[in-house]
């Protein structure tokens, strides 16, 4: 099966069920959500952090900073659809916004890597979200070098475009790149490295050995004998904290239709959803990556 598999079941279920298109474009909740769940009191608790003892901000960067600040990078996700509003540059304004206490800015070079990802899927050297043959040969599929790999997922995200695909320079690429300098020096200024230090600490654990981080693997390896699914879902309880990421072949089939109407395709489509293999757990998948000799950055349908 080749990676138009996505557009091929949604033009297949579109003849059939037409009336999808409905569940189609922004969903007016999130600006709101995004904005008193997760961007301010991320802000509020990187000005407080310094008055609690290590072990305590341990506790509290992972369980709570690194949590919104996955959620946060999710929402960028969503703003990469045009999910938050019905106009283009509203969209790609409000995710250099969101992008501010996650302190490196990357919204719009995301947005850029992302839509390649959706158009191009599997295809090297057009689709950043497949590992490179570098990162392939360095984790040399063992415990360890999987480990640090996953610890390391934000890095190697980052990176991973330099050596493959390079876009021009916008407009938004540039105001992503001043508001994300001129946020951070107002915070330097005011109130110290610390609060810079906490946002950058949140990253790492976000896109590393975070329960929430685990998603990265779950939506396209293969850990199954059957070759032809490229794509995985997973319907648990991680998807409140993580904007229903998990209906990932919902997603990769209908980009339009926003985080909080995924659910209601799914439902309304057993007979085309509930026939393909699901993830359970992302804690299990987890501990396969790492554990389970057989899989490897190699595990990654590519052409």
């Amino acid at each position: 099966m080749n990676g138009d598999i996505h557009s091929f079941r949604r033009t297949e279920i579109l003849k059939v069920h037409p009336s999808i298109k409905k569940l189609y474009g922004p969903e007016w909740k999130s600006k709101w959500i995004s904005l008193f769940l997760l961007f301010i009191p991320q802000v509020y608790i990187s000005l407080n952090i310094d008055k609690l003892s290590w072990k305590n901000y341990i506790l509290v960067s992972y369980f709570i900073g690194a949590t919104i600040t996955q959620a946060l990078f999710l929402a960028i996700h969503e703003l990469s659809h045009n999910l938050f509003f019905k106009e283009i540059k509203y969209n790609k304004l409000y995710s250099i916004f969101l992008n501010l206490p996650i302190g490196i800015p990357f919204s719009i070079s995301f947005r850029d890597y992302h839509l390649e990802h959706h158009n191009n899927l599997g295809i090297y050297g057009l689709d950043t979200d497949l590992p490179t043959t570098l990162e392939k040969y360095l984790v040399n599929n063992t415990i360890l070098n999987k480990t640090i790999w996953l610890s390391l997922q934000i890095v190697w995200y980052a990176l991973r475009p330099l050596f493959i695909k390079q876009y021009k320079l916008t407009i938004y690429h540039i105001l992503n790149i001043i508001s994300q300098l001129l946020f951070n020096t107002i915070i330097y200024k005011l109130y110290g490295l610390g609060p810079i230090i906490y946002f950058l600490t949140c990253d790492i654990i976000a896109g590393g050995l975070h329960p929430c981080a685990y998603h990265f693997i779950s939506e396209h390896y293969l850990l199954n004998s059957k070759k032809n699914q490229e794509t995985y879902s997973y319907y648990g309880k991680l998807n409140y904290l993580t904007w229903n990421v998990g209906y990932h072949n919902e997603h990769h089939d209908f980009p339009y239709i926003p985080w909080s109407r995924l659910s209601i395709l799914k439902k309304t489509l057993p007979c085309f959803y509930d026939t393909l293999i699901k993830y359970d757990s992302w804690y299990t998948i987890f501990y396969k990556f790492i554990f389970d000799k057989t899989v490897s950055l190699y595990n990654r349908n590519t052409r």
